[in-house]
């Protein structure tokens, strides 16, 4: 169902759908570096992000507007990220 990702693809993904649900605001790759002091510049972020584009798992509304997840980005956000996280019984 989902196409894999790189570990820095999933961090990323991660971020973005975190972003945005908590601001409701895309965001760009300058931001992400900047606001997450991520070690990668900001060319690498934006060729991540335009790969999760393609793969489906972020869109973006307007060419320079930053990205926000789609529906497959939030499935798997749940599925395989916060799936690591289960709950003691």
């Amino acid at each position: 169902m989902f196409q894999p990702l790189t570990t820095r693809q999933e961090r990323i993904l991660s971020l973005v759908v975190r972003s945005y649900i908590e601001t409701g605001i895309p965001i760009g790759s300058k931001k992400l570096v900047e606001d997450f002091e991520l070690d990668v510049s900001s060319a690498t972020v934006r060729n991540e992000l335009a790969a999760l584009g393609e793969l489906g798992y972020l869109m973006q509304l307007h060419t320079s507007a930053g990205r926000i997840p789609t529906e497959l980005g939030y499935r798997y956000f749940v599925q395989k990220l916060l799936g690591e996280f289960r709950l003691p019984l």
